[in-house]
């Protein structure tokens, strides 16, 4: 993750070791370091999609709680999301640096959200603190501001373990169906669903999963004359041998798959990448960067983005086993050509709706909130994939093509991306809305 790393945080020429400066000040480049850290760990375990939502929400939101409580400009997130909870900082904790606090507090909450985040997210945590004392922190100042994080990632980690999560593994496994039209694991590895159960956990902004249900979809036929065929066609055309090399370039660059696997020989070899919605955390501090924004406003920025990404997946994921629809691959090969394979492949869920369409859709709507309609930027966030950077004169425009990259792609039909797109841009809007509620 070294390239990513260093594009994302935009290191060049400071006179800085490892994220610390030398007025004691952080800035944007301290909040998205532990951002592309997190995603470097999400890598190596693998992460689901969703699962890596609620992480980036719960750290974030874990940063943003000592901001809030340091800057009277910053409101609390207290009677905007669901159940937050009143937390109020202890008198006895004193001397310490909000900033740096608000840092170490984002990392001791994904120390103990991510699975492997006891090992590596701890040591990222000690290499910063160690570079802090390089650079002219005092050592009591980083105890209290370390005592201050401690106190507010657990409140937070409190908060986190009532979202119903850890029920989920007590469910019954989920088994397909079988039905015509439903989803079948599908090849090489013929994973099993993945969290199948996501839709249970409370909602940080919504009503509940069901309150932004999209139009359904086309209903299933074999019918060559219906609707569902035309668009079994339409994908086994297309996205078979249809394809320009742009096309391509830009299916494999919104790929986001961190399921992939290919055959080697007798053995299926594991393709890491990251997921959607580390991607669009990635753009996100593109956009700090580029828009210079300081440390307070990069701890927002990232927090909302983070809140939208988990609400979008759960309002996603819980369409996903409810409509239980076929991809395009089983359908095609099953009805009219038994060797088409995608350009992409399948991930291990239902079909509709699109969830990189949903994904990318709440990020635009926020993302051009905070930065406005016609924010070019180059996304490089791939690049340790080999994937070229490509440049977009708005978020609006990357989200589309995110969208419709799944149909080239030949893991979606198109009313899956359209219906997608909807759905995220609701879930976008009503986050803002939320957010932007009057507070403490």
């Amino acid at each position: 993750m070294k390239n990513i790393c260093s594009v994302i945080i935009g290191l060049v020429l400071i006179v800085v070791i490892n994220g610390c400066h030398n007025n004691n000040t952080l800035t944007n480049k301290d909040v998205s370091k532990v951002i592309c850290q997190m995603s470097a760990v999400m890598l190596h375990d693998v992460t689901n999609p969703p699962l890596a939502a609620r992480f980036f929400a719960y750290t974030c939101l874990s940063g943003y709680e000592v901001v809030t409580e340091n800057d009277k400009q910053v409101k609390s997130m207290q009677g905007k999301l669901n159940q937050y909870p009143i937390i109020n900082k202890p008198k006895q904790i004193s001397g310490y640096n909000y900033q740096l606090s608000a840092i170490l507090a984002m990392y001791k909450t994904a120390e103990k959200l991510q699975p492997s985040g006891s090992t590596l997210m701890a040591k990222n945590e000690q290499d910063f603190i160690d570079s802090c004392k390089n650079i002219g922190f005092d050592e009591e100042t980083i105890d209290s501001s370390q005592s201050y994080a401690a106190f507010i990632s657990k409140k937070i980690l409190a908060y986190a373990n009532t979202d119903k999560y850890n029920r989920i593994s007590n469910y019954r496994r989920y088994t397909p169906t079988g039905t015509p039209g439903s989803w079948d694991p599908t090849a090489p590895s013929y994973m099993l669903p993945v969290e199948p159960y996501f839709n249970t956990i409370r909602p940080l902004t919504l009503d509940s999963a069901a309150q932004f249900v999209p139009d359904a979809p086309i209903p299933f036929s074999t019918d060559k004359h219906s609707a569902f065929y035309k668009y079994l066609l339409l994908s086994y055309t297309k996205s078979g041998n249809g394809l320009t090399q742009e096309e391509k370039n830009i299916a494999n660059f919104w790929d986001c798959n961190p399921f992939a696997v290919q055959n080697d020989g007798h053995m299926l070899v594991g393709l890491k990448k990251i997921s959607p919605g580390a991607h669009w955390m990635g753009i996100t501090n593109i956009a700090c960067e580029k828009a210079k924004a300081d440390f307070v406003k990069t701890i927002q920025v990232n927090t909302v983005e983070a809140i939208g990404l988990l609400d979008c997946f759960i309002c996603c994921w819980e369409d996903k086993y409810r409509t239980n629809r076929i991809r395009p691959e089983t359908a095609i090969r099953e009805y009219i050509d038994p060797n088409w394979k995608p350009l992409l492949q399948t991930p291990p869920f239902p079909e509709y709706i699109s969830g990189h369409s949903v994904v990318s859709a709440t990020s635009a709507v926020i993302l051009t909130h905070y930065f406005g309609d016609k924010f070019a930027y180059t996304d490089n966030v791939e690049h340790d994939f080999g994937i070229p950077p490509r440049k977009f004169s708005s978020f609006q425009q990357a989200a589309q093509e995110a969208a419709i990259s799944r149909f080239w792609g030949g893991i979606h039909f198109m009313d899956a991306i359209n219906n997608g797109l909807h759905q995220g841009n609701k879930v976008g809007y009503w986050v803002l809305e939320k957010i932007s509620k009057p507070g403490k």
